[in-house]
């Protein structure tokens, strides 16, 4: 006889991004110690894997199911019992000495791109985080504060303050394509969303539709692309969100 428990599976597909961490952030607070829970995502969460573990500690076990495409599929366990870092002047926690190196800039950009204006990001590291400073002041001067709460050898803090949401519109650029995202899966949609950027050119534009805000991949934008470019709102939901990208002359 089987004896197997049957853990329910999440679709968190439906949700907007910032909705999603916040849900599964709260499901783990709440999960015993040995149950655990499985949730599809439409891209790879490994961000929400550091903020599980900054927040609760080295307690997080976590199983691809499935990879690829537009349905990753992870097993979320409680290994033991923790204390979950609980939060009063800050939004969310990322502690990048759990992180590699590497994987820095999308998990900070990442999750800097569902904060919301006023929004107060701790980052802990184990060296001074430089490259990423250089980026925010680089792409986001202006739009955000940096402070650093301590300074010490294999200790820096840092609280990023997320000031305004972006910086938007332009004048004097030609719209030369537009194209709906939603009817596509979401590996897709970005790679749609590359290659129109790809194939403009300065002082020209393009327009898209998605079905959910994509401030996300506009601080992904900002942090890698180097070529300049506006963003701007067109419509903002709540069925469909309309931006115009252009690709700035200066």
């Amino acid at each position: 006889m089987d004896n197997k428990i049957q853990i329910e599976e999440l679709d968190v597909r439906v949700l907007i991004p910032i909705e999603r961490h916040k849900k599964l952030i709260q499901l783990f607070k709440e999960l015993p110690v040995d149950e655990s829970f499985i949730f599809i995502n439409d891209h790879d969460p490994i961000p929400l894997y550091y903020e599980f573990r900054s927040i609760y500690g080295d307690v997080v076990g976590w199983e691809y199911l499935n990879r690829g495409g537009r349905e990753w599929k992870v097993k979320v366990t409680r290994i033991e019992a923790s204390q979950g870092r609980e939060f009063t002047d800050i939004s969310t926690l990322l502690d990048l000495r759990k992180a590699n190196e590497n994987e820095w800039k999308q998990i900070v950009f990442h999750r800097y791109g569902m904060m919301e204006q006023g929004d107060v990001m701790e980052i802990i590291a184990a060296e001074d985080p430089k490259e990423i400073h250089d980026i925010f002041i680089n792409k986001f001067e202006g739009q955000h504060s940096w402070i650093y709460k301590k300074k010490e050898p294999n200790e820096y803090i840092v609280h990023i303050k997320k000031e305004v949401k972006s910086g938007l519109g332009d004048d004097g650029f030609s719209v030369v394509n537009e194209f709906d995202i939603r009817p596509f899966p979401p590996t897709e949609r970005h790679e749609m969303f590359y290659k129109a950027f790809a194939d403009i050119k300065a002082g020209e534009a393009f327009e898209f539709i998605n079905d959910h805000d994509p401030l996300p991949l506009y601080y992904q934008m900002e942090a890698e692309s180097k070529e300049p470019f506006k963003w701007e709102y067109l419509e903002k939901g709540p069925e469909a969100w309309k931006v115009r990208v252009i690709k700035t002359k200066e």
